[in-house]
């Protein structure tokens, strides 16, 4: 079995033979960040998928994010490490729903966030990510928006830009979601002195308690900026390998034990290794479809 030194060094060569990168998301594993050329929350990963000359980009991460970096990218080949990595949220509505819903009001439009299939963004008008919702909302023309598919963070979006009527799915993170109050509690009595953070994913009365709000880079920021020893971190636990790593004199904690994406992990150096010796598992979608699916990713990014 080939070591994570050996892995790293082929990957290295690979990546120059086959002039490709490697994009990852705060969420994967640390032995897969550490080789990523670049690493990021959704919103950073789609821009650096623009601005790469790249010809083969290896997603580290899960489908529909591939997928967005294919709608934004359709000439070049985007490979996914794991082809059953997923996101759960990401299946949580559908284009029968937002027809629906477009029948029932005629000032609607559809805001959806990043996590979500190639084809539900086709049938969107703007995509956001958890970093920019609430500026995106705030400056959208409509009065009605059908946020989809995250109920938290849509509910956390209705709340900063209250002149909107913001009409929310049932879809949510799996993991996100089961971080409660209680649990909360529990890790507070223990770590008194430690900040409560917390994603946007998370449910509202969650975070109501958090002395921070924020993306997962934004997270990142803020414990780097703030003069606190100890944070209790109410999201996926792949961002403690950058938390540690730029504040190696601070503390992170877990709300709870499970607090991971079991797709995200499915990521290995290996399975880096395998798709870009073999080009396998590629997003493949057809052009036609790109053409009307990649106008929400377009319109967040600002390029039309």
């Amino acid at each position: 079995m080939k070591g994570n030194n050996s892995l790293a060094n082929e990957i290295a060569s690979l990546k120059i033979k086959k002039n490709a990168v490697i994009l990852a998301h705060y969420y994967v594993e640390e032995e897969v960040q550490k080789i990523a050329d670049y690493v990021g929350d959704s919103y950073y990963l789609s821009q650096k998928a623009v601005e790469t000359k790249a010809q083969i980009i290896v997603f580290a991460g899960v489908r529909f994010m591939g997928e967005s970096a294919k709608l934004l990218n359709p000439d070049k080949k985007v490979l996914m490490p794991d082809e059953k990595a997923d996101c759960a949220m990401a299946h949580m509505i559908t284009v029968a729903e937002i027809e629906k819903m477009r029948e029932k009001y005629d000032d609607l439009a559809v805001v959806c966030y990043i996590n979500s299939t190639a084809e539900i963004k086709q049938h969107s008008d703007i995509c956001v990510t958890s970093s920019n919702a609430v500026q995106i909302v705030r400056n959208m023309k409509e009065k009605n928006l059908f946020f989809i598919p995250d109920r938290n963070l849509g509910s956390y979006v209705a709340a900063r830009v209250p002149d909107k009527n913001v009409i929310l799915n049932e879809g949510y993170c799996p993991v996100h979601e089961k971080i409660t109050v209680s649990m909360i509690q529990h890790k507070k009595n223990r770590l008194p002195e430690a900040l409560l953070i917390a994603h946007p994913e998370c449910r509202k009365e969650v975070l109501e308690l958090a002395d921070f709000v924020g993306s997962t880079s934004e997270l990142i920021e803020f414990v780097g900026r703030n003069p606190a020893k100890q944070f209790l971190v109410a999201t996926e636990t792949g961002v403690f390998y950058q938390m540690q790593k730029q504040n190696p004199d601070k503390l992170f904690y877990s709300v709870r034990e499970d607090q991971i994406c079991h797709d995200m992990k499915r990521i290995t150096r290996k399975k880096i290794l395998e798709v870009l010796e073999n080009e396998t598992n590629e997003i493949l979608l057809d052009p036609s479809f790109i053409e009307g699916a990649v106008k929400p990713l377009e319109r967040m990014l600002g390029r039309f």
